[in-house]
């Protein structure tokens, strides 16, 4: 009878506590009533996020539910051998019904192996259910190696694209610069020429008038001389300066000048271009994301050392344990001026930065906040938006004395779930995973999101009056 009472807990949905009635199976493998899990999901529509009654996982949107067929034959089986209808007073044999079956099986065969085919079916529906994933998941891998190689060809192509394009450019800029250059050289020439060409026939005339002057000054006949003397004497006027300053060449030079700066601003662009290419490329992470644990033992994998920044802790919080526990204080501390500093909430942020896998605890006593942010978060000011979760650069765990909130840009959501006095903090920068659980003897999720994260985080921690929080690394036993 104790194998019936573990096959009728088997197919019993926990809302109702029955046997499941048209069965319907959520993303996270536990069953339940269709109308149960309906009537239980219909409650939490006005908080926008549905969750598992027994493991408490949250999913967001509401699923849709089917109903799993091979579940609800195997309950109809059940129901058939009369198992499911055993009335309470039968669970106990008198000695009535074993003194004729001494030496007998107690179960006839048909009915062991009606049991077995449902362990059976249900083993089997569970292997297929893994194969299904399994095939799912090498589907999901070849799409990506597919899109890597896409990208990264089309990336290439593109670029050189570009190269060829920037080469192009250069090189037609260098032949106008060359065109101009020897138009201005053709332009300038032709006009010194032109200058002095006119300036050679006026030295023609003037030495055919000086040898004029000179047969004239050596006449005798004294009435030739003043006859001819006005006539000659008249001379046409220059019409260039008695002096040609040579201007310096200078054009050229500031020419190259220019094109030399241009260069040099062309190499700058150049060289920060390449830098934040190579970041790119060095943060363009291949490897495949690892899935989410499920255990306690999962999670421990991930452990790290987190401590905490000196230079961003509040004035009334002091650092011990190696700046690993942060304190609220009655009196300030003796902290020196820091730009990092946050000035009016009792924050602090770690040292680390997290741009992988990670998972941590706080230890806390009191009200703490625990949080992860970007370094660019705001140090100052007495508004809310400069305290963890009231902005788009941070997420915050508020662990209160019997309660759990989160708070992400101003908006908080209540929690439910076992107050302990440790949490958990699962990260997942590259697929954008932060989760939140209640650990004690078992780890509760509390909170999961899903996201993109467009730095670097930092954990961090806000603590209220008389409280204190230290970050804790579980050992992998």
């Amino acid at each position: 009878m104790e194998q019936n009472q573990l096959d009728r807990e088997t197919f019993s949905c926990s809302i109702c506590l029955d046997l499941l009635k048209g069965p319907v199976t959520i993303p996270c493998g536990h069953s339940y009533c269709m109308k149960c899990i309906k009537g239980h999901w219909d409650g939490e529509d006005q908080r926008g996020i549905h969750s598992c009654p027994q493991c408490r996982e949250t999913f967001i949107p509401r699923p849709v539910l089917k109903k799993n067929t091979m579940l609800a034959a195997l309950v109809e089986q059940l129901k058939k051998t009369g198992l499911q209808a055993a009335p309470a007073d039968h669970f106990y044999a008198g000695p009535e019904d074993v003194d004729d079956h001494n030496g007998h099986d107690t179960v006839p065969a048909a009915a062991e192996r009606t049991e077995r085919q449902i362990e059976l079916e249900v083993r089997r529906e569970n292997i297929q259910q893994r194969i299904q994933d399994r095939e799912k998941d090498v589907k999901l891998l070849q799409q990506e190696l597919e899109a890597i190689n896409y990208s990264a060809d089309k990336t290439v192509e593109d670029n050189e694209k570009i190269f060829r394009e920037l080469i192009r450019l250069i090189q037609k800029r260098s032949s106008d610069v060359k065109q101009q250059i020897r138009s201005q050289q053709e332009t300038e020439g032709s006009r010194v020429k032109e200058l002095q060409e006119k300036l050679e026939q006026e030295i023609i005339e003037l030495k055919r008038k000086d040898a004029e002057l000179k047969q004239l000054s050596h006449t005798e006949d004294h009435n030739q001389f003043l006859h001819n003397y006005p006539s000659l004497l008249a001379l046409s006027e220059s019409t260039h300066s008695s002096s040609i300053k040579i201007r310096p060449l200078s054009y050229a030079e500031d020419v190259t000048a220019a094109v030399s700066e241009r260069r040099d601003q062309l190499q700058d662009i150049l060289r920060d271009a390449w830098t934040n290419i190579s970041l790119r490329l060095t943060e363009v992470d291949i490897s495949l994301s690892e899935p989410e644990p499920k255990s306690r033992a999962g999670f421990l994998k991930y452990s790290c050392e987190i401590t905490l920044d000196p230079n961003t802790t509040h004035r009334y919080l002091a650092l011990s344990e190696g700046n690993k526990k942060v304190t609220w204080m009655n009196q300030p501390q003796s902290y020196s001026s820091h730009p990092d500093r946050f000035i009016d909430w009792f924050q602090v942020l770690s040292r680390e930065s997290l741009t992988g896998c990670f998972y941590w605890e706080v230890e806390r006593r009191g009200l703490v906040h625990v949080a992860v942010a970007y370094k660019n978060i705001s140090r100052a000011g007495r508004g809310e938006e400069h305290g963890f979760g009231f902005n788009d650069k941070s997420w915050v765990l508020i662990c209160g004395k019997n309660d759990f909130q989160f708070g992400h840009n101003s908006i908080r959501t209540s929690i439910s779930g076992p107050v302990s006095s440790r949490v958990g903090v699962y990260l997942d920068h590259r697929a954008g995973i932060l989760s939140f659980y209640s650990v004690s003897k078992t780890m509760t999720l509390l909170h999961r999101v899903q996201t993109t994260f467009t730095q670097p985080l930092h954990a961090g921690l806000g603590v209220g009056f008389q409280s204190s929080a230290k970050f804790y690394k579980p050992k992998q036993k």
